[in-house]
């Protein structure tokens, strides 16, 4: 998938890492929407602004009729902090599970005819190692992050026919404003070096999406997806490195 002159729509464009997603497809010659539930937040100059909240069946709609000439969608939007899943609070579980796995299936599906009337084109998805370890004080979202593995091999599957490509990006723990948020609140002591450069992240989604691969590992994700081969093992967030 050549990204100069593709035309690409990134969710979550407001800030982290799909703000670095925006301005990165842009310096290497793609058209971009960006998009956000709050456009007005949006700074990333020469990017079209769209709103859109991928949990809302009409906001992903008027983004697909808005945006007919993308052919690479970037899934990036999520919510992040949907706590333990036996003692958490159950809509902020929901909510995890609606932003990753429902948010980026009603894209997905959303966005397949536009991709297809446009030559197939390709499809991005953000994932995270916590699909593959469970983080502790927020299970919720390990466990959204590893439906959304899944769907992306089923869209993977599913939409070949249609000559789309599915790459799934799996980093680890990512420097972005979300992820030191969540780290404060939790009272998580972040060790130097433990958190991920977002544009290194970006850099090696977008080449492995350039390159056709269907998955790009990053950072501690390497050891999580490993770690698979034996028995599961909660992550020490403080100890994790990158």
């Amino acid at each position: 998938m050549d990204l100069q002159g593709a035309t690409a729509l990134v969710t979550g464009s407001n800030r982290g890492l799909g703000r670095v997603f925006a301005v990165e497809l842009l310096r290497r010659g793609a058209r971009v929407y960006a998009t956000a539930r709050r456009p007005e937040l949006v700074d990333v100059p020469g990017a079209e602004v769209l709103p859109l909240d991928i949990t809302d069946p009409t906001s992903v709609e008027a983004a697909a009729a808005a945006a007919g000439d993308v052919d690479v969608l970037v899934n990036n939007a999520a919510f992040m902090d949907g706590g333990n899943l036996v003692a958490g609070d159950l809509e902020r579980i929901r909510l995890a599970m609606e932003s990753s796995y429902f948010g980026t299936l009603a894209m997905i599906r959303a966005f397949a005819p536009v991709l297809a009337r446009n030559g197939g084109g390709a499809v991005l998805n953000v994932l995270s190692g916590a699909a593959w370890q469970t983080v502790d004080g927020n299970s919720a979202y390990a466990a959204a992050k590893a439906a959304q593995w899944s769907l992306t091999n089923a869209a993977r599957m599913e939409l070949a026919g249609q000559g789309t490509q599915v790459t799934a990006l799996v980093p680890g723990m990512i420097d972005t404003e979300p992820m030191r948020e969540f780290a404060r609140v939790h009272g998580y002591d972040l060790p130097e070096g433990a958190l991920d450069d977002p544009a290194n992240v970006v850099a090696a989604g977008l080449d492995g999406l350039e390159a056709g691969e269907p998955e790009v590992v990053h950072g501690f994700a390497v050891a999580a997806k490993a770690a698979l081969a034996g028995p599961p093992a909660p992550l020490d967030v403080a100890t994790a490195t990158a």
